[in-house]
């Protein structure tokens, strides 16, 4: 990264050459500003400024032999700067030059890092100096004011020095813009610190370039050049530890996301305060909120304009009480600031599901059954957070996921669905906000959720979303009533943004299949796939009934046909091959991971017959196992809710890879078993 370059235009008379002196006089003791000594091929006694003489011979050999940065014609004279100023920009200082209108386009070609500073002055005052100075005729003044200047180039940041009185005034306004925050320069280092999703800026205490202590407190600042730029928080270091005087540290997912090397030149300015500042502490005083003022909110929140409180205050009074109307707006205002994908597809289909039932990966069977009837279904899915395994981390067992949009478009457009990791896609900072808010303090926060997930389908471009609510009392939605209102108003909130919406309750009181783990978990869905007679048939069950009302939005299928249409794709073979039609697209693992080779077999303590197998307990044994990171790592659920069972039947095996996560499996579920028998 290169230093500015100001570039200094004006015709005759405006004042450059006072102006420039003065600027020069009081930055003479500032290392970081050169100010550039021309050569013109005219006698030194000629003009107001100190430049080189040179003769026209010695200016062409000087020329030829690549001795001058620039050079220019104007008025019969040839000008040139020399090309030892290149050495000045590349070590970060700020070249100040006089240059000529017509050279204004060649230079900031070359040099992107440039601002024109344009001297201007009133005709009368510009008349009055050319007279002032005695080397113009009357029709030389006259014809001076009434040449026409060339156009500016376009795309040049441009400062207007007005010079219509006091030389001082003038001189000033010169200095702040040398000055400004575009001018004051730290190296970028690294700092190995591990912010999470935070983006965090270190400043040494003893910053050369800006009183680093006033930097600190919840506001942000923005950190930039000329080529990317980024938002972050403030953090000081002592001085002498990690970052010299002249540097600027970034923590390593900041310094990832701004995508500049180390040693790149960077200022940085104080993030402004939000607009929608007032409306969000109406909102955080309970007040109903007008769709636009919810968009200005969302927007400042997007852009990284509000601190870690303040969003934190607006979180928690929308998890609260958001109206009907607030919810949709915030549905299409988080829509509108997503990154959108378009399909050139009348119906493009999705299925969601709002989580919590360890095991149940029918996403895995209904994207190929609808994929292999010829809809369009690209799925994005998230990776676990508190639970063993997320549809991502399953996939990711045997193909890649992190896919790009422009990857996604390509796989969709081979294979008609795609089963993609939503973190390079349409996952939202703002929900990693409130999840460390609601979940710790045990927040219902469904309303915000239907406007969080409803945005997400429509910036996937959906038109057409199946929405899985499991009902139980170790999930989100804890009883039947409050399972039937939310997919109300799932179905509500869609048709008012545009969507069609179906919402299933579903039994969320017991684990889906018979592993629980990525590698478990897709044993089991190659299982159905494939037909085979031990497969999980509750997962075949689920995954046919979703499937088969999702088939009922195609063309092809009629109402109430949908169920035996997905059976006859899955029992023939042709949602296997569209499974692996997908995984090839996405790009298939070479080595797929197989379930841990460690096992634990737990048994019953005692006998009678199986009450219930409690999926949250069951999801903490297969994270102690070391699931979803080890994705050979999980649980094997051998009994079924019913079966009657004696004691030292085998209950579960808990597969690993590493003895410690296995021996802490295997305690966990001596103290806590997950399976209740009566």
């Amino acid at each position: 990264m290169t230093g500015r370059l100001f570039l200094v235009v004006g015709p005759s008379g405006v004042g450059k050459d006072s102006i420039l002196n003065g600027a020069r006089e009081a930055l003479a003791d500032d290392a970081r500003f050169v100010f550039a000594r021309r050569f013109i091929t005219r006698d030194a006694t000629v003009g107001g400024e100190d430049h080189q003489p040179i003769s026209d011979a010695e200016f062409s050999a000087i020329e030829e032999s690549g001795g001058f940065l620039f050079s220019w014609r104007a008025h019969g004279l040839s000008y040139g700067l020399p090309a030892s100023l290149r050495d000045d920009l590349d070590a970060g200082r700020h070249v100040v030059a006089n240059v000529s209108r017509a050279a204004l386009k060649v230079i900031s070609d070359a040099y992107s890092s440039c601002t024109v500073l344009e001297i201007t002055a009133s005709p009368a005052i510009v008349a009055r100096r050319l007279r002032n100075r005695n080397r113009e005729t009357e029709d030389n003044i006259k014809a001076r004011l009434t040449r026409k200047a060339p156009p500016l180039p376009k795309g040049v940041k441009v400062v207007a020095i007005p010079n219509n009185g006091r030389l001082g005034k003038a001189v000033e306004l010169f200095l702040s813009t040398l000055r400004s925050p575009s001018s004051r320069w730290l190296k970028l280092r690294r700092i190995p610190i591990d912010s999470w999703h935070e983006n965090i800026c270190f400043l040494s205490r003893d910053c050369a370039v800006f009183d680093a202590a006033n930097y600190l407190g919840p506001g942000k600042v923005d950190v930039f050049n000329d080529e990317a730029s980024i938002r972050a928080k403030v953090n000081l270091l002592e001085a002498g530890t990690l970052l010299a005087p002249d540097e600027l540290g970034l923590s390593s997912l900041a310094f990832d996301r701004l995508g500049l090397s180390e040693g790149s030149l960077l200022t940085l300015e104080r993030t402004p305060s939000p607009q929608s500042l007032r409306e969000l502490r109406a909102k955080v005083a309970g007040r109903v909120l007008k769709p636009g003022q919810i968009d200005m909110i969302v927007k400042d929140i997007t852009e990284d304009r509000y601190n870690g409180r303040e969003i934190s205050a607006f979180l928690v009074s929308a998890s609260k009480h958001l109206e009907l109307v607030e919810i949709e707006a915030l549905c299409n205002a988080r829509a509108r600031y997503s990154s959108r994908i378009d399909w050139p597809y009348d119906t493009v289909v999705d299925k969601h599901s709002m989580g919590g039932v360890p095991g149940s990966r029918i996403t895995m069977i209904v994207i190929p059954i609808v994929a292999a009837q010829g809809m369009v279904i690209p799925k994005t899915s998230s990776r676990a957070i508190t639970s063993a395994a997320g549809t991502a981390d399953v996939m990711e067992v045997v193909a890649r996921v992190d896919l790009m949009p422009d990857e996604v478009k390509r796989v969709v457009s081979n294979a008609n669905g795609c089963i993609a990791w939503n973190g390079n896609l349409n996952h939202s900072p703002i929900d990693d906000v409130m999840n460390s808010i609601t979940r710790p303090l045990g927040i219902d926060s469904s309303r915000w959720a239907v406007a969080s997930i409803l945005s997400k389908k429509i910036a996937a471009g959906s038109s057409h979303v199946m929405i899985d609510i499991p009902v139980g009392p170790d999930v989100k939605t804890k009883t039947m009533a409050e399972g039937h209102e939310l997919a109300a108003l799932f179905e509500t909130v869609a048709k008012r943004v545009g969507l069609e919406a179906l919402a299933q309750v579903t039994d969320g009181t017991r684990p889906i299949g018979f592993g629980i783990g990525p590698a478990l978990e897709v044993r089991d869905v190659y299982s159905v796939l494939r037909g085979h007679d031990d497969a999980p048939a509750d997962l075949r069950a689920k995954a046919l009934d979703f499937a088969g009302r999702i088939l009922e939005w195609g063309p092809d299928v009629p109402a109430n046909e949908g169920r035996v249409r997905a059976e006859a794709l899955l029992n023939s073979g042709a949602a296997l091959s569209a499974l692996e039609k997908i995984v090839d697209a996405q790009g298939r693992v070479d080595h797929p991971v197989r379930p841990g080779p460690l096992i634990y077999e737990y048994q019953a303590e005692r006998s009678g017959r199986i009450k219930g197998i409690n999926p949250r307990v069951i999801s903490r044994m297969a994270r102690r196992a070391g699931a979803p990171m080890d994705k050979s790592a999980g649980i094997d659920i051998l009994q079924p809710v019913g079966a009657d069972v004696v004691e030292g039947t085998p209950l579960l095996l808990i597969h690993g890879s590493v003895e410690a996560d296995l021996e802490n499996a295997s305690t966990f579920v001596q103290s806590i078993s997950p399976i209740d028998i009566v």
